[in-house]
């Protein structure tokens, strides 16, 4: 008679066990947020303009392919991406003139994930750009 309670008292112990190392799991994945696919984004809102390959179109959308402006001062492309841009732009003695509607509707994250994307593809090699420096340079006027 004392092994069925021990065998239950067993198994209740396990089923406490159990459910509190899936909460811990859950909890811990819920405070982990998933990081964002930055090609991904680059391809639901940037590949129109700029291409799947980064190239841009010539006259209208500037490359990012290894540009000043993609691999250069990270606050300046942000602002970019925040502010828009309009007017002629010169890169490597190529004009283009389209204009580029601010995307400020973009959350921090997805503005970070998209510009890593662009500075590191593309044959880019330049550092990420954190949610840090997006939010600092929204902050700012």
């Amino acid at each position: 008679m004392k092994i069925p309670s021990l065998f239950l008292s067993l198994f209740f112990i396990f089923s406490i066990l159990s459910g509190a190392m899936a909460q811990t799991k859950t909890e811990k994945s819920k405070s982990k947020a998933p990081a964002l696919d930055g090609k991904k984004l680059y391809n639901e809102i940037c590949l129109g303009c700029h291409q799947e390959d980064g190239g841009g179109v010539p006259g209208m959308n500037p490359p990012l392919i290894q540009t000043s402006y993609v691999l250069g001062d990270k606050a300046e492309l942000i602002k970019v991406i925040l502010k828009g841009l309009s007017g002629k732009v010169n890169i490597k003695g190529k004009y283009y003139s389209n204009i580029m509607a601010s995307q400020a509707y973009l959350k921090d994250e997805q503005i970070a994930a998209i510009l890593t994307y662009v500075r590191s593809n593309f044959g880019n090699k330049a550092s990420a750009v954190t949610v840090e420096e997006v939010k600092k340079a929204r902050a700012e006027k």
